[in-house]
């Protein structure tokens, strides 16, 4: 939830395309002024245009010797203009949806609501080029420190936080889900294991929180560094975006999860039993996501241990298998799960429920046609083929529609779909989703 705020004041404010949003609230406080940044990984990804940074714990004062006077502290400087963001939203779909295929006609019955309200004011903070030069002139790295001895052992970028957007005071987000009658109540209820039909959400963002940041890279060799520029991949990903969306996806989508076509169907289903167990458990999916990571960097022989029993059978696996397999399996893996991470809790929930069902292969079709028809073109509508939505059971449809919905294409009556709030990413993240899942799981 907190990822969705961020990622609208960024669409809202930065026209340029430079700040990163954050996106854990928890390490908000990693992501202020001159804290140091690593590149978690080189490769791109088309549903999270933006690089994966990871915290260090480190500021740049932090690895840098005293200067002439000790230790100085560069001022930050604060932007006195403040401007407050406010959305509110609510969106209502009522009355019978029906979408007739011979010989079978199917219909959903009841309302559903979706609305959200948010008010923010935004202040940004920054450290100027001029003072980063000053700093970079008076004082040198320190090699003997222990990060950076780490650091030069490896090839990984490193970057400092050069400007921030926090808030200026305390802000609500709040999100509200009700459904009414027939298969959308069902729908919910299921959804949220209760017998409500009615879910609010929310989330408290403290005054002086981290929303977004700029970074700058820092090279270093012998205790000198100097100032690089910002990275341009994320520039070059959105314009991709401009020429085709659904191309660009499937490109990406089949050099990273081609891999698994490489192994077993036994080792396939050990990797999909396992991601399967990460949908349900958050922390299992970060726990996975971060030993999937470690496995290259770890050139001296690898150990992956875990107390987990879902995560147990991979890792043995893993363990002893030959290292250029481990490593194709790690990419394959971290590309799944960094989709899976872009969804929402309910729809992993959904998309489990999907591969119960059989039917992932027929959402794919779907999901692919919302990016092959202009969604990536910012489109305000576009026409669903009613065959798409057809399905043997009127709750496998409806699955799928809230599916959808809940990446920001919304289904109406006329088989019309109206996308909100800029979905692309979303939707290309649920079709790596649906695409990975039906791969493991042998769908034809």
């Amino acid at each position: 939830m907190f990822k969705k705020v961020t990622k609208f004041i960024v669409n809202q404010t930065d026209p340029r395309e430079e700040l990163v949003p954050v996106e854990s609230i928890a390490h908000n406080e990693h992501f202020r002024p001159l804290c140091l940044l690593i590149k978690k990984r080189k490769s791109k990804r088309i549903f999270h245009p933006d690089p994966y940074y990871q915290r260090t714990g480190f500021t740049l004062h932090d690895v840098l010797l005293p200067g002439e006077d000790g230790n100085h502290r560069e001022p930050i400087h604060q932007d006195s203009s403040q401007f407050t963001l406010t959305q509110t939203r609510a969106d209502q779909a009522d009355g019978d949806l029906s979408i007739s295929v011979d010989p079978a006609s199917v219909g959903l019955k009841g309302a559903a609501s979706l609305s959200n309200e948010f008010s923010i004011t935004v202040q940004k903070k920054s450290i100027s080029q001029e003072s980063l030069e000053e700093l970079r002139r008076e004082r040198e790295i320190n090699m003997d420190h222990s990060f950076i001895r780490q650091l030069q052992r490896t090839d990984i970028e490193l970057y400092v936080v050069t400007e921030i957007l926090e808030a200026s005071e305390e802000a609500v987000y709040k999100e509200s889900t009700k459904a009414d009658g027939g298969f959308w109540a069902k729908f919910y209820a299921t959804l949220f294991a209760k017998g409500t039909r009615e879910n609010t959400q929310s989330i408290v963002i403290p005054k002086g929180c981290t929303l977004a940041f700029r970074i700058i890279q820092i090279h270093i060799k012998d205790g000198a560094w100097d100032l690089g520029h910002i990275p341009m991949e994320v520039m070059v990903i959105r314009s991709l975006q401009a020429l085709s969306g659904k191309k660009i996806v499937e490109s990406e989508v089949e050099k990273n999860c081609q891999i698994f076509l490489k192994f077993s169907s036994d080792l396939l289903l050990i990797v999909l039993n396992t991601i399967k167990a990460v949908m349900t458990d958050k922390n299992l999916l970060e726990e996975l996501s971060q030993k999937m990571e470690e496995v290259p960097e770890q050139n001296d022989g690898y150990e992956l241990k875990t107390e987990s029993p879902d995560l147990q059978g991979l890792f043995s696996t893993l363990q002893h298998s030959p290292r250029d397999r481990v490593l194709l399996l790690a990419e394959g893996i971290t590309y799944v799960l960094d989709a899976l991470h872009e969804l929402m809790e309910g729809q992993l929930l959904l998309l489990l429920e999907s591969l119960e069902r059989k039917i992932v292969s027929q959402q794919l079709k779907l999901v692919s046609y919302l990016l092959e028809h202009g969604l990536d073109k910012g489109k305000k509508g576009l026409h669903v083929e009613a065959e798409l939505l057809s399905f043997p059971h009127e709750d496998e449809q409806m699955l799928t529609i809230a599916l959808v919905e809940l990446s920001g294409v919304q289904l109406q009556e006329d088989g019309s779909a109206v996308p909100r709030d800029r979905p692309f990413e979303a939707v290309a993240a649920l079709f790596v989703a649906l695409y990975a899942l039906n791969l493991l799981s042998g769908s034809k």
